[in-house]
């Protein structure tokens, strides 16, 4: 199984840096990034036209393939806090998504993760009827356009239990009801344990058919900390177990990365080849033993 990190270009500098950043990304042993830029959607991609974005994205996904890095995944437009309450936000949101969803195929990449829309905000859930009727209808509409840009939306459990789309039970519940093959489940770890769920049971539930990227991190149970792999609650052998036992082909990819802190740049370097090594030895255990 490939391995992957998120990435996340900022201003028109990180780009003409990317194919150096992303070299050394690969240097440290992944295959692949998770291409982060569109969560905030008052970065460079959005600020000029499409034509302008193509533009960019073209670069990236030239120094990538220079680099010998897949850009595996993207992550969709995402502010805190929410503000999904309105039409007008709901259609500001849904144009924005739209338009990452073009970014990312003009990235040369055919998958890109989203969270719910939520409506009450992300600790409220006071009609999850409502809820649930607003988040069909919005990515039934997007689904249809992911499918025009041949992109799969990848839809992410959540780590707030009071909301009706949480836990991989009930994003895997919700990807049925769109019932399209543009529409998929983004499994993130941490967000497991927030919601009392066991990640290598949430695989097992979600098989092979539904799963198709991941979300790699660790926590104390409790918060949504990002944790590096094997430093907090999770069961890590049994999560790598039940990945194997579905055949998961998709990439290892982690959300998550070491801290500068106070370490020498020898330091800093030998501690992001240790955690690479970890990713590599948690997705293929029978190649590491």
């Amino acid at each position: 199984m490939k391995t992957g990190i998120g990435w996340s270009p900022e201003n028109i500098k990180d780009i003409d840096n990317a194919e150096r950043s992303l070299t050394e990304i690969r240097s440290l042993g992944y295959d692949c990034v998770d291409l982060q830029s569109f969560c905030n959607t008052g970065d460079v991609f959005f600020n000029g036209s499409i034509a302008d974005m193509e533009k960019l994205l073209l670069r990236i996904r030239s120094a990538a393939d220079n680099a010998g890095i897949t850009i595996s995944q993207t992550h969709g437009p995402w502010r805190w806090p929410p503000r999904d309450g309105t039409k007008e936000e709901r259609d500001e949101r849904f144009e924005k998504m739209t338009r990452s969803l073009e970014g990312t195929a003009m990235a040369g990449c055919t998958d890109m993760v989203i969270h719910p829309i939520m409506p009450f905000g992300d600790n409220s859930n006071p009609d999850p009827d409502r809820f649930m009727e607003m988040n069909l209808e919005f990515f039934t509409r997007l689904t249809a356009k992911a499918r025009s840009f041949g992109v799969t939306i990848d839809f992410e459990n959540m780590p707030m239990p009071v909301l009706t789309l949480a836990t991989p039970h009930q994003i895997l519940e919700f990807a049925k009801k769109i019932d399209s093959p543009f529409f998929r489940v983004c499994l993130d770890t941490g967000h497991c344990t927030m919601n009392h769920v066991d990640p290598a049971d949430a695989v097992r539930e979600i098989g092979k058919q539904y799963l198709r990227v991941l979300h790699v991190h660790d926590n104390n149970g409790v918060s949504d900390l990002h944790w590096l792999p094997e430093t907090g609650v999770i069961d890590w052998k049994a999560f790598s177990r039940a990945l194997q036992e579905i055949g998961y082909d998709g990439v290892f990819s982690l959300e998550t990365n070491v801290k500068r802190e106070n370490l020498s740049d020898d330091e800093f370097l030998q501690k992001k080849l240790e955690l690479s090594a970890v990713a590599r030895r948690l997705a293929n255990p029978a190649t590491s033993e």
